[in-house]
């Protein structure tokens, strides 16, 4: 088949020959070799490339060089030897040991060949053994035997590369300038991809890109909306354009399951875990550094799932993620990655460590960056069975100086949140009672930006309340906090919403609490990206509970649900959201968008729903007092926009009226064409009813009609006497 068969052929196919595709296991599905049913992958011309050389079988052999040169009676010795070295690492084919002999003086040459199962334990072998010392006159020198074969096709003569005409590229900030000032997303549902305008005014998604098996996992945004990525068996590739999604870069690393960019978008971190072949040995993690314009690695780290199992916050086979975090800040300048007792900061300059060393912080437990400035949260436990209390540190890089440090006691857990301007630091500290056998929940609040960081400790009124969850609200001073007193004789209580301020009237350096709202359907919140506006939200247990709230004026905008409403995500405007059921439910896949204030806008089903992303906005170039002379002038600026709704409404309200008009026209057709097959059938009917005509019944004469009716006869013998 040399088309691409569309998800609807493939079920409308199957519909009519009877299969039900829910129950068959399509994984185990294994198509003829060199077939591919047309689906032809992304990463195809990566994938030949690698093969091309892989397919001679020379991935998986290692050459050994600077062996000790030894007669043939000493062969067997020095092969055990060696052998015994590079088991260790993997399983040796049978076979998979080669050390040649000089012919004429039948002593080896010096080096030798070892063939594994797979390239990758093959690569382990070299980065394990190069530069293995066996005694002071021979050191191990490892190569890959696929270096040399590429070795032996450079050219003896020289000669220059060619010189490519230049050719400008795609503006790839064109779908910011959009007239409309319109938001993009991208979906995925099925087999497709599809990049869609949000066209809020005439109530639906306009189309801009869509493309069938576009990845073979997920698709991601980077953090200013340059690029999509999409994952490969081969690889990692990003794409971006003007009007089309043009492949603008591809990351070669086999197996790819998870990336992240940094900040800026300079750099694309990608992760991959490799079986053994041998079931007693670990998963071997390989993870990538790559620039993202060039597609050049420009670090690597290898090791087993241990090696970077501290840290993150989520990630797949023991492996925390993101391992690295990102410095905040578009310089992209640090990254770093937490161990056992380390903090390891690296610098992008030259991706080494800052100052050739990691930071030794003894028990460190979790980091967080600021999200604007080079400083390091550090969270340290209690030691020593509270001999050594816990602490909060910030450090300053690259000078590693502390900024600040904060003693705690009797702590049982501590997370840290940062506010998105780098202003604020909160950390939500759990604490034991006196009798050890409950916990109490109290927060710690940097003010980040102000002289000697100075910290307010903040307590909830009802010690027994526990934190459900926790929100900043963006680029702003306040915070929302959803808490529930676990004591309570109710399974299900309903927890209490409480709104706070860093600024106390007058005072900006006093918290105060704002409001508190009581017995909300809520265990989660979402505040706009432009602050003022928030969703209390009630998810899983709450089955979409949706409250649109105005934390200016301390009020309720609208109340909704979206039954099983699994995700949400406000637009980077802060001027719609989206609510999607993915397909982790059966039913009523899809997605809704709403305005700010809680009307619903319009609904999108989609089978088989995997993924909303809204496209990111790069932060705006106009300065604080700008956007706040706007605000104030808004009328003057909204004119021409309300004269384009006005358009726009009577354009919908056009549509609506060709729409009724349209129904009325198409009953129409129907009760003529009724009447017309009536108007056929009119003689039949007479001859069924004997000549009556059944149309004019409601001329006929009701009259009451005696039928004598004989109900039974019996026979009797009367006797006559004379």
């Amino acid at each position: 088949m040399g088309d691409v068969m569309v998800l609807n052929d493939i079920e409308a196919t199957a519909a009519r020959i009877g299969i039900d595709l829910s129950q068959l296991d399509l994984d185990s599905i294994r198509l003829p070799p060199g077939e591919n049913f047309g689906i032809i992958s992304d990463d195809e011309d990566i994938y030949q490339e690698e093969n091309s050389e892989l397919d001679s079988g020379f991935g998986n052999i290692i050459v050994v060089d600077n062996l000790p040169v030894v007669p043939k009676e000493k062969y067997e010795k020095l092969e055990n030897v060696i052998r015994k070295i590079y088991s260790q690492i993997g399983l040796i084919k049978d076979d998979g040991f080669w050390m040649p002999l000089d012919p004429e003086t039948q002593k080896t040459l010096g080096y030798c060949f070892i063939e594994y199962n797979t390239p990758q334990e093959a690569e382990l072998a070299k980065e394990k053994t190069h530069g293995y010392k066996l005694d002071r006159s021979h050191i191990f020198a490892v190569s890959m035997f696929d270096d040399f074969d590429r070795f032996m096709k450079v050219p003896d003569q020289w000669a220059p590369p060619e010189s490519n005409p230049y050719k400008p590229g795609e503006n790839l900030q064109q779908w910011l300038t959009d007239e409309k000032a319109r938001d993009q997303l991208v979906i995925r549902a099925g087999s497709d991809t599809e990049v869609l305008w949000n066209d809020a005014r005439h109530l639906k998604p306009e189309p801009v890109y869509k493309r069938a098996f576009w990845t073979e996992s997920f698709v991601q945004w980077s953090p200013l909306g340059t690029y999509l990525a999409t994952i490969h068996r081969q690889g990692a590739a990003v794409w971006g354009g003007a009007s089309t999604f043009n492949r603008l870069m591809r990351y070669a690393h086999p197996q790819v399951r998870l990336i992240d960019f940094s900040p800026g978008e300079k750099y694309l971190v990608t992760y991959s875990s490799h079986e053994p072949s041998n079931p007693r040995d670990a998963n071997r993690v390989v993870i990538n550094i790559f620039d993202v314009r060039t597609g050049k690695v420009m670090r690597d780290f290898k090791g087993t799932p241990d090696d970077f199992a501290i840290g993150g916050t989520g990630g797949v086979a023991g492996v925390s993620w993101p391992v690295f975090k990102w410095a905040g800040g578009k310089d992209d300048k640090y990254f770093a990655r937490m161990g056992k007792n380390v903090i390891s900061v690296y610098e992008t300059e030259t991706f080494s460590l800052v100052d050739k060393k990691s930071m030794k912080v003894e028990n460190v437990m979790d980091f967080s960056w600021s999200p604007t400035d080079p400083i390091l949260a550090l969270f340290v436990p209690e030691l020593g069975g509270g001999n050594q209390p816990a602490r909060v540190s910030l450090v300053q890089i690259p000078n590693k100086e502390e900024l600040r440090q904060k003693n705690l006691f009797s702590v049982s857990d501590c997370k840290m949140y940062w506010q998105s301007n780098g202003e604020y630091l909160a950390v939500k500290v759990d604490r034991y009672t006196k009798t050890k056998k409950s916990t109490y929940t109290g927060f710690e609040l940097f003010r980040i930006k102000e002289r000697d960081i100075p910290i307010e400790v903040l307590e909830l009124e009802n010690k027994n309340d526990k934190i459900i969850a926790f929100a900043w609200e963006p680029k702003g001073h306040r915070f929302a906090v959803i808490h529930c007193d676990n004591t309570s004789s109710n399974n299900n209580p309903r927890p209490d919403v409480s709104f706070y301020s860093m600024r106390s009237g007058h005072n900006t350096g006093r918290v105060s609490k704002l409001t508190t709202l009581k017995g909300k359907q809520a265990n989660a919140l979402f505040w706009s990206p432009s602050g003022r506006f928030i969703i209390l939200a009630g998810l899983k247990g709450f089955n979409g509970q949706l409250e649109f709230y105005n934390v200016d004026e301390l009020e309720t905008m609208a109340t909704a649900e979206h039954f099983m409403a699994t995700d949400i995500e406000w637009d980077p405007t802060g001027r719609y959201v989206a609510t999607a059921v993915t397909s982790v439910h059966e039913m009523e896949n899809g997605f809704n968008i709403w305005s700010f204030n809680g009307k619903l806008l319009y609904r999108i089903l989609k089978d088989h729903f995997f993924q909303f992303l809204w496209r990111p906005r790069p932060p705006s170039f106009l300065t604080p007092e700008k956007e706040e002379e706007i605000a104030k002038n808004l009328k003057k600026y909204s004119k021409k926009y309300e004269a384009e709704d006005q358009d726009v409404s009577m354009f919908l309200s056009e549509q609506d009226r060709e729409k009724r008009r349209m129904l009325k026209e198409e009953w129409e057709k129907w009760v003529a064409e009724w009447k017309r097959l009536h108007e056929e059938d009119k003689l039949e009917r007479q001859k069924l009813r004997e000549g009556e005509a059944s149309d004019e019944e409601e001329e006929y004469e009701a009259k009451d009609i005696e039928v004598e009716e004989e109900l039974d006869v019996s026979e009797e013998v009367v006797s006559f006497e004379d």
